[in-house]
């Protein structure tokens, strides 16, 4: 019948289709790593490095910096740099883990979980843990070193730690706002027509 020229043709509904995915709203696109989904959805992406989802790429190279340079000194003569470590490798597995769940959108296998909060969470809880790794890298890093490599190396982690801090706090901050819906509440989202 769907040859005929006179009939109508109709999309069914079943579980299985693509139209009984949730919808991608706004607010979840500008979140960090929910942003990857937006080129692969109609929605115009911003440019490379503006964009919120652009912050879990940075988290990814500058977390990847911290643990690089603490693992090239002897770290473990040191019991601070093992919390160090711990840190901007457990939080830099858990974002790889989320950049490849965006990337292959698994996100939408699994729409029931709340993915704004989840990301939310994760941000803020990562912030939080590389605030006392940055405060405690910056704090054990001795300059009359007896290895002037470990000191410049530290140093530097230091430093890429405290950016790392401030791109997951970027990030805590977009995911938040994605959370809350960036603004709307349910007085202006309700409809007026009672008609």
């Amino acid at each position: 019948m769907a040859g005929l020229p006179g009939t109508a043709r109709t999309r069914s509904g079943s579980p299985g289709a693509a139209a009984a995915l949730p919808a991608l709203d706004g607010a979840f696109l500008c979140s960090p790593l929910g942003g990857l989904m937006g080129a692969q959805a109609d929605i115009s992406v911003p440019a490379p490095g503006t964009s919120p989802s652009s912050l879990s790429s940075e988290g990814l190279v500058l977390g990847l910096l911290v643990w690089a340079l603490i693992a090239d000194t002897t770290y473990h003569l040191h019991a601070a740099y093992g919390w160090v470590m711990f840190v901007s490798i457990f939080f830099w597995i858990v974002t790889v883990l989320f950049f490849v769940t965006y990337l292959l959108q698994l996100q939408l296998k699994f729409y029931v979980i709340p993915w704004p909060l989840v990301l939310m969470i994760f941000n803020a809880v990562a912030t939080v843990l590389y605030i006392t790794a940055f405060v405690t890298c910056a704090a054990a890093v001795q300059p009359t070193s007896w290895r002037q490599w470990d000191y410049n190396r530290r140093a530097a982690a230091s430093f890429f730690a405290c950016l790392t801090m401030i791109a997951y706090g970027a990030s805590t901050f977009f995911s938040f706002r994605a959370w809350k819906g960036l603004g709307s509440n349910a007085a202006t989202s309700q409809v007026t027509d009672h008609a």
